[in-house]
């Protein structure tokens, strides 16, 4: 009998999820906003359990990007495998649709180059279909001043043609309002484009199918949350488990405030030629997010994705930046994790662009890191943060001759961080510990403290923008180059 898989299959935060299977592989791709490297790629062998193997770039490669621009960057890609190669389609919704591939999806990948320039364009997704690829795609109300439509373009087999127009296929104003995310399909005689509608927190699946690439297109909604506690179910992949048979599966995010974007599995099967997604007795009934379900290839692996870091033999994958990479920022040695005090005018965290960060984890978990201070210039700095629109930190700052140990709260684009508590700093490392336990509904807790020492914080953390909360290190200063930390580890255990 089939291992039972419990959902949320990833209780962090990969939001956007798109995924593809080939031949015994399943590789899942994400949206990485501004953070990178960015596009994380992961691989299981039975859409359950998963490691991240790669990212698709190392820095986004647009101006501006050196600095940190919260929410921007690349949003909702698609992966597929074509002739050979994967291609990952990723939008930058202030400059267009982008395309990188490669043979090795473990290995580099190809530069990025223009399929679709412009502002206002997300989640492109490609089908090939003689000797044409097409792609279809939504819009960015933000950037385009309208949303709620889909519409294709044409290009080359190997994607190297960029396109000067576009067809709107699809208004879902009136019957899919916020239609975003679609994903194409060919099964039998019909294309299908699987897409969610009516916005992130509260919407739902739908199916489309037409007999032709440009419509017109019925539509039937295919998943949405019913009685269950999966808000949502918001925008995911349809994946084939046995080349075009009857086996299909499922797999969606849920917003669930602090914690992001988490991904849920379901199953799916085909009915009429629809789709049938989650849990539905009949065609006429709509399926709802399940709980648990069967593994869809049964098989166990003990895949896990990376959670803290121990800094030895290099750098977890784990860990981004909200910014292009600064050299000389972080050197890992027999020493750990050196930490650098570069120079930053600010006194805010939240711009900081070689902020290293990772995502929560797990539901629940205990994390427990150590650094110690080498400083040598007033205005040195070294802390952990959990960091997102309102973030909190502790961390040794030499202040007057002395190293002192603060707490600290401050948020994106609220002015200067506020210091609720300050004191001299106790020999040898400083040992922080930050407990995270979820509360009803959807609310994480968390209590930071500073072992041996008076200063403790509770709170429920808040999101980023478009991501949920971080975990953090950092090192900078308000003088000039030259002190550093070192980060001895950083250790999670899920409770």
């Amino acid at each position: 009998m089939s291992e039972m898989a419990k959902n949320p299959v990833i209780y962090a935060d990969y939001s956007d999820p798109d995924v593809i299977r080939v031949g015994d592989d399943f590789y899942m791709i994400s949206s990485s906003f501004n953070y990178v490297p960015g596009v994380p790629v992961l691989h299981s062998k039975n859409l359950v359990e998963w490691e991240l193997i790669n990212y698709v770039f190392d820095s986004i490669p647009f101006e501006g990007y050196e600095a940190v621009r919260h929410g921007c960057g690349a949003w909702a890609p698609s992966i597929r495998y074509h002739g050979g190669k994967f291609y990952a389609l990723i939008p930058f919704p202030d400059e267009g649709i982008y395309v990188a591939e490669t043979e090795d999806i473990r290995g580099k990948w190809s530069p990025l180059r223009p399929l679709l320039k412009g502002k206002g364009f997300e989640d492109p997704c490609p089908i090939w279909e003689g000797d044409k690829c097409y792609v279809v795609f939504a819009f960015a109300k933000s950037r385009a001043g309208f949303n709620s439509v889909l519409a294709v373009f044409e290009t080359d087999v190997a994607l190297t043609v960029p396109a000067d127009r576009y067809n709107f296929v699809f208004d879902g104003v009136d019957i899919a309002p916020k239609i975003e995310g679609p994903k194409w399909h060919k099964r039998g005689e019909y294309f299908y484009i699987l897409a969610p509608a009516g916005g992130v927190g509260t919407g739902w699946q739908v199916a489309l199918r037409s007999k032709d690439i440009y419509g017109p297109y019925e539509m039937k909604i295919v998943l949405a949350q019913g009685d269950t506690p999966v808000n949502g179910p918001h925008q995911g992949a349809l994946v084939d488990l046995d080349d075009g048979g009857e086996r299909w599966a499922f797999m969606h995010f849920q917003q669930v405030g602090a914690y992001g974007r988490i991904v849920h599995l379901q199953p799916a099967v085909w009915r009429d030629d629809w789709p049938v997604l989650g849990d539905s007795a009949s065609a006429e009934v709509l399926g709802a997010p399940v709980a648990a379900c069967e593994y869809p290839v049964d098989i166990v692996t003990g895949m896990r994705l990376p959670a803290g870091d121990e800094f030895s033999g290099g750098l977890s994958p784990a860990w981004q930046t909200p910014a292009a990479p600064v050299d000389g920022a972080y050197v890992v040695g027999n020493d750990g994790l050196r930490a650098n005090c570069l120079h930053y005018g600010e006194q805010s965290l939240s711009d900081l662009p070689w902020l290293l960060t990772q995502r929560t984890p797990y539901k629940n978990f205990d994390l427990e890191t150590e650094f110690v201070p080498s400083f040598e210039n007033e205005g040195d700095e070294a802390g952990f943060c959990l960091f997102g629109r309102q973030y909190t930190y502790i961390c040794a700052v030499r202040r007057e001759g002395g190293t002192c140990v603060e707490l600290r709260l401050g948020g994106i684009r609220s002015g200067e961080d506020k210091i609720l508590a300050s004191l001299p700093a106790p020999q040898g490392p400083v040992r922080v510990r930050l407990a995270v336990r979820y509360r009803q509904y959807n609310r994480m807790c968390c209590r930071m403290s500073v072992e041996g020492m008076p200063i403790v914080r509770t709170f429920f953390a808040e999101p980023g923008v478009w991501v949920g909360a971080r975990l953090a290190v950092y090192a900078r200063s308000s003088a000039s180059d030259g002190g550093s930390a070192s980060f001895r580890y950083v250790r999670i255990a899920e409770v």
